[in-house]
């Protein structure tokens, strides 16, 4: 979930020159990193106004792009009244010649939200063929009906090619749901399950989203197990950010996912992987890649050194003998 110290730093960040984001190394300023490879180049698309978009050709050196979406999708506004473009948290894959680029429109703290999802070719600008085309909604959330939040997608395939959208913020947990073949639509009948959550300590309700802070799952393939990597705690709030990722694993994709210690992620479980310190308040929402031969995790965590902004980490990802995720601390 984002705030408006995220919204106000994000419209900074847009004023920038290339060159400063070009000489900041990794450190760009972004929340909710995704990244895909096209050719010889990586594209990052992030929250931002009509969705963030960097490029590089080497995982370290950014230069801004163009945003995906100059004015906002012509439905967005059904959902959230007057919604300024500013749209959260994208995923980004590549399947059967076409990229497919799912994005979040939401209220703040509320779970008037959906999901879009749009289309394109290739993400090569100069291409004849570059064009996103929208689809529209994928799936939305409605105050007063449901108690979770459309926001935050990714999308996996299991073993026997079906598309799953696990997705979602506090509320009840994180969903996962079955895509159809088009990946633009829920497949029906519809196939839900909850696949982590965390206990509350009051009630919630459609107006508030109680205090059981995670969202942002994002699931990786690798040797058999699914991983489930989720983040805790408060994003989004500067010095006062206590942002961390957790991760359970699971042989299905549906689940369940326990931690190391065999707690289910249903029921609070989660074994941390990384998490802020006194140079980054808060460190999360991740995604995952292999690239060559590395599996990388790709995250925002906000800077103590520059007055709690929210910057890019890119981090190597070592697995422990038992099968675990293991990163170097935030420095």
């Amino acid at each position: 979930m984002k705030t408006l110290n995220s919204l106000s730093f994000l419209a900074f960040a847009l004023l920038l020159p290339i060159s400063l984001l070009q000489a900041q190394n990794d450190k760009i300023p972004v929340h909710d990193p995704v990244v895909i490879q096209q050719g010889a180049t990586y594209h990052l698309f992030c929250t931002g106004r009509g969705i963030g978009h960097f490029t590089s050709t080497d995982l370290e050196n950014w230069t801004r792009a163009a945003p995906v979406f100059s004015e906002k999708p012509e439905w967005t506004d059904r959902v959230v009244p007057d919604f300024g473009n500013h749209i959260w948290a994208p995923d980004i894959l590549f399947h059967e010649g076409k990229y497919y680029l799912y994005y979040s429109v939401s209220a703040f703290a509320k779970n008037t939200s959906a999901i879009g999802v749009a289309t394109n070719k290739t993400l090569d600008p100069e291409d004849p063929d570059f064009g996103w085309t929208d689809h529209g909604i994928v799936v939305r959330s409605v105050p007063n009906r449901d108690l979770w939040n459309a926001i935050d997608p990714n999308i996996i395939f299991d073993e026997q090619g079906q598309a799953w959208m696990s997705f979602g913020s506090f509320w009840e947990g994180l969903k996962l749901v079955q895509l159809d073949a088009s990946l633009t639509k829920l497949q029906e009948p519809q196939v839900w399950h909850t696949i982590a959550r965390r206990d509350r300590s009051f009630q919630l309700s459609d107006k508030n989203p109680g205090d059981a802070a995670l969202e942002a799952p994002f699931i990786f393939r690798k040797d058999g197990w699914y991983y489930l990597f989720v983040s805790w705690d408060l994003c989004c709030r500067g010095e006062n950010s206590t942002y961390k990722v957790v991760v359970g694993r699971s042989k299905t994709v549906e689940g369940p996912y326990f931690d190391k210690e065999g707690v289910n992620l249903f029921h609070g479980g989660g074994s941390l992987v990384i998490q802020g310190n006194e140079n980054w308040y808060g460190a999360g929402h991740c995604s995952v890649y292999t690239f060559g031969e590395k599996d990388y995790m790709f995250l925002h965590a906000y800077e103590a050194a520059d007055q709690g902004r929210s910057k890019l980490i890119v981090k190597p990802i070592r697995w422990s003998s038992e099968g675990w995720p293991m990163l170097e601390p935030m420095k």
